[in-house]
This record gives C-alpha cells, sequence and structure tokens, in this order.
C-alpha cells in the first residue's frame, strides 16, 4: 500500500480557525500570501490549494455577492484574474484552467461571506486516483516554494 502525505493539512484540520474574515483580517491574509495589491482587488495564494499555483482574487471591501460588487471591483477582478492566468502560464505551463466563484455554502463556498474568485491551473493527469477515491488531494509543491516561484511576477504596491 502507497502512502500519501500532506502534512500541511493537518495544521489546518486540528488548529484554531481565525475570528472573523480570514480575506480581511484572517490568518491567510497575514501570512504573506499575497501576490499583488490592485486598488480595489488583490491576488492572493490559496492556503489550502487544489494543485499548486491556485490563486484568489479578492476585493478588499467584505462583500459576498456579485450584485455587491462596484463597476471598478467587476473590472479589476476581471484584470487580476488575467494577470493571474498570463503569470500562471508563465511560471508553469499549465495545460488548462478552472476559473470560479462558489457563491453560497449550497455551491461549495468555503469562505461564503468574502466573495473571491478562484484561478486554478491544470494539467493533463493532475485529477487521478486519490481524487476519485481517495477525496485526497496531491499537492505536488510546498506551498513556500510556489509563493517564490510566482512572487517574481508581481510587484510589491510600494513598487509600483
Amino acid at each position: 500500500m502507497d502512502c500519501i502525505m500532506a502534512p500541511g493539512r493537518m495544521a489546518y484540520i486540528t488548529g484554531k480557525k481565525p475570528e472573523g474574515c480570514v480575506f480581511c483580517e484572517g490568518s491567510a491574509r497575514e501570512e504573506d500570501l499575497v501576490l499583488y495589491e490592485g486598488n480595489s482587488c488583490y491576488i492572493m495564494m490559496n492556503k489550502y490549494p487544489y494543485t499548486s499555483g491556485h490563486l484568489l482574487v479578492i476585493p478588499f471591501r467584505h462583500i459576498c455577492g456579485m450584485e455587491e460588487t462596484t463597476a471598478e471591483e467587476k473590472l479589476e477582478m476581471m484584470e487580476l484574474t488575467d494577470i493571474c492566468v498570463r503569470t500562471l502560464k508563465k511560471a508553469f505551463s499549465p495545460e488548462g484552467f478552472n476559473i470560479g466563484m462558489n457563491l453560497g455554502k449550497v455551491a461549495g463556498a468555503g469562505v461564503e461571506s468574502h466573495l473571491h474568485i478562484h484561478i486554478v491551473p491544470r494539467w493533463l493527469g493532475d485529477t487521478n486516483f486519490t481524487t476519485v477515491l481517495g477525496e485526497i488531494r496531491v499537492i505536488p509543491e510546498d506551498i513556500i516554494k510556489t509563493r517564490e516561484k510566482l512572487s517574481q511576477y508581481f510587484p510589491r504596491r510600494e513598487e509600483r
């Protein structure tokens, strides 16, 4: 029998869950997972990714529905999503992408109170038996190494 190790998940499973919104003031926001800050939205690495390079585009304002976004937020969310795709193509050469939002708990939203877009790079064969049979995801790269790879493509706010 093969043993698949995913030590990063245990911290999430057993750890204390942050108070409030993780995208506003929670641990994910504070752990330097933010790669880029725009005027109304930002790009952040997913702390518990579906695969390496899984990014999120998030409005700064704490809103939960598309109907609550301003025209500026809508536009910047799409612009930052485009930047994510272009950057992930350069950094990881994925063969495709899943891009979307889970609006509401019944739609699969893990953080249903704060609107966000998922940008998930995909490769042929990245969905294999572990996901289908074992409900396990295998993340091939440590999140710190992924961040180091991606951060070179995103200028810090003070550099713009």
